[in-house]
């Protein structure tokens, strides 16, 4: 299966891009490929010179918790960390919308996951726009005063962020979990059927649902805006959970095991011409 295939690098219709996608080895393959990613993730925390970003962004449902769970579980917990944001806190909204983002950002060495990520606030607060004014921003004192001039600058600042940070090191990977609707009722459905998944449930879910193409507007809005060379955004068909957990695991070891660059440091000369000396140390004890 060619996954680089769903990389955006022109312009795309979510109407018009695959949902489901059925490979019928995916969890077979998906445990090498991750066994793979783990030992990679070893490497790349001893070379410590890049951080690896990985951005998950989809309707409810999309299967973003579980991707997360599936596709990491071979890492070691050192070198890779989760944050899942919600809605902002009173102290993340007395800064602007990136910082609470940018201090977590990975640092060299090790893998970080953005379950949900800065593109909320071009997505959520733009199908909710009266989200903005929380913000307490000096130039917008009504919903009227958020105009496309204001979108326009926040995904320039956003771009800008990118780009940023993959100069300092950071490799970025944005994920699109592209869910149908009919498969979103389906998962909705089962929360409500299986006790044991009616606390995954609210009815907040079916009033954002009634918002479900101005959702698709936005985030097609959103991807062909941002998906650049540097910080590429892939549109992942997501009705099928293993499939797609298959496809994020081998774009990652793919685009990371074509950086040449990236191995073990070599022991000091000093260290491996006294190898032996210190094996014959340790076997005297």
């Amino acid at each position: 299966m060619q996954a680089d295939k769903y990389k955006v690098t022109s312009k795309i219709s979510l109407k018009n891009s695959e949902t489901k996608v059925v490979f019928e080895d995916a969890k077979k393959e998906l445990k090498d490929i991750r066994k793979k990613l783990g030992e990679l993730q070893n490497t790349m925390y001893a070379h410590n010179k890049y951080a690896v970003l990985i951005c998950l962004q989809g309707m409810d449902t999309s299967g973003k918790d579980s991707l997360i769970r599936e596709v990491f579980k071979e890492f070691n917990v050192r070198g890779v960390e989760s944050h899942s944001f919600k809605v902002p806190t009173d102290l993340e909204l007395s800064h602007d919308y990136l910082w609470r983002h940018y201090i977590v950002l990975p640092e060299r060495g090790k893998f970080g996951i953005f379950n949900r990520t800065h593109y909320e606030n071009v997505l959520v607060t733009r199908v909710h726009p009266n989200y903005i004014l929380g913000e307490n921003l000096p130039t917008i004192h009504s919903v009227d005063d958020i105009d496309d001039v204001f979108w326009d600058m926040r995904f320039e600042q956003i771009n800008n962020f990118e780009k940023h940070i993959a100069e300092s090191g950071t490799i970025i990977f944005k994920f699109f979990l592209n869910l149908s609707k009919e498969e979103q009722k389906n998962r909705l459905l089962r929360r409500l059927n299986k006790q044991e998944k009616n606390w995954k449930f609210s009815p907040g879910d079916l009033k954002e649902r009634k918002l479900w193409d101005k959702y698709q507007e936005c985030y097609e809005d959103a991807i062909n805006r941002t998906s650049k060379p540097h910080a590429p955004w892939y549109s992942i068909p997501a009705d099928d959970k293993p499939t797609a957990r298959y496809l994020v695991a081998k774009i990652l070891y793919d685009a990371l095991s074509a950086y040449s660059d990236i191995k073990e440091p070599e022991l000091d000369e000093d260290i491996k011409a006294n190898l032996e000396l210190y094996k014959e140390q340790l076997n005297k004890e």
